[in-house]
This record gives structure tokens, sequence and C-alpha cells, in this order.
């Protein structure tokens, strides 16, 4: 069983079908014997994917920083709920007690750790799989612009490929096992020195 961390929106303007897909993913979640990791809210997909995962079974743990207890409307349902003192401890503990992560579309929130997640793991930080669940291509912009910084030589191949891309639920949760079930890849792509040397030559 694999502690699963899932980013994504507390907003209530969404689409509903955003509802759904993360409804989905709490429960392919459970279904598979895994438990939830999340940011401890209640509302929106946040609420959905955790009460998803608990109508299936699944042992869910909110982390949410004291501000937003009230905001975001604290899951006091989750099995463990984690108050953290701001932001930054948030993110923290809920990389600390996750397997992996997926990632399902969402605001500024949900795209800064989608993305602190995604340079940790280029940089060796944690060698976790990243799923992005994105069936209606929300953040194809942002795989656009990820591929124009390869082009453009600020970003490695490497790097943009840790994160993989799914779109449903079924598929995001296969590839996060698939992804465990495999050798544990080398921390660094490059090491920093051999980088230096190519910038000489």
């Amino acid at each position: 069983m694999a502690a699963i961390c899932v980013f994504c929106s507390s907003s209530w303007r969404i689409d509903p079908a955003h509802l759904e897909v993360a409804e989905q993913v709490g429960s392919e979640i459970a279904r598979r014997g895994h438990s939830l990791v999340s940011g401890g809210g209640r509302v929106s997909c946040m609420g959905a994917v955790a009460r998803a995962a608990r109508a299936g079974g699944a042992r869910t743990v909110g982390v949410i920083p004291e501000v937003l207890v009230d905001m975001e409307v604290a899951d006091h349902e989750s099995d463990e709920l984690v108050i953290t003192s701001d932001m930054r401890s948030r993110k923290g503990e809920m990389d600390r007690r996750a397997d992996a992560f997926v990632c399902l579309p969402g605001g500024l929130g949900t795209l800064e750790e989608l993305l602190e997640i995604w340079v940790g793991r280029t940089l060796g930080v944690h060698v976790k799989p990243i799923v992005v669940v994105d069936p209606g291509a929300v953040f194809g912009p942002l795989r656009d612009q990820v591929q124009a910084l390869v082009g453009a030589g600020f970003v490695r191949p490497e790097a943009r490929d840790v994160v993989q891309w799914a779109d449903d639920a079924s598929q995001a949760l296969d590839l996060v096992e698939a992804a465990l079930d495999a050798p544990v890849p080398a921390r660094r792509f490059v090491p920093v020195a051999e980088d230096l040397m190519e910038s000489e030559t």
C-alpha cells in the first residue's frame, strides 16, 4: 500500500466535471488499497477526493495550515488532520508523508505544488512518481511552455519527462504503481560538474 498525495483545487467556481475526476481518483486510490494525503480541506476537488477515498475504505490524512482551517473548511472527517503553522510547512509535511504524487487541474496553489515537487524530483531531492490527471488539457499550455524551455536549452528533456500525464484516474494509478514497482532511478540526471564542463567547451 502506498500513500498517494493528491494536489487539487479548492475552488467552487470550476466546472463540475473536475469534481467528478477528483471523485474518481479518490475511489481508485481506495479500490487499489492505497491511502490518501490531501490538502486537508473539504471543499471542491479537495473534499471530493477525500470523501470518495473514505467511502471506498481508504485512510485519509489531511494537512492544512492554520490560516486556512476556516477558509478551506478543514476536513475534520479525515482519519488524521494535521494543522501546520504555515503553507511552507504544509507542503513539507505532505511531501514527507507521500510515496507518490497525483496532481489534478487547479489554480496557482496547485500549480505551485506541482512545480515544486517537479523541481525536487529533477534535482534528486526525491525519486517519487509524479502523475498529472488532466483529461480536459487545462495544463496544456504548461506542457507547451515546458517544451519551449526544453527547446531553448533551459530544461533538460529528462527533467520534462519525470512527470507523466494521464487522461483518467485508472491510467494515473497504473502509472503510479508501475513507477513504484520500477527500480529506483538515479538521484541526478547529470552531475553538476558535467554541466560546468559542457559550458566551458
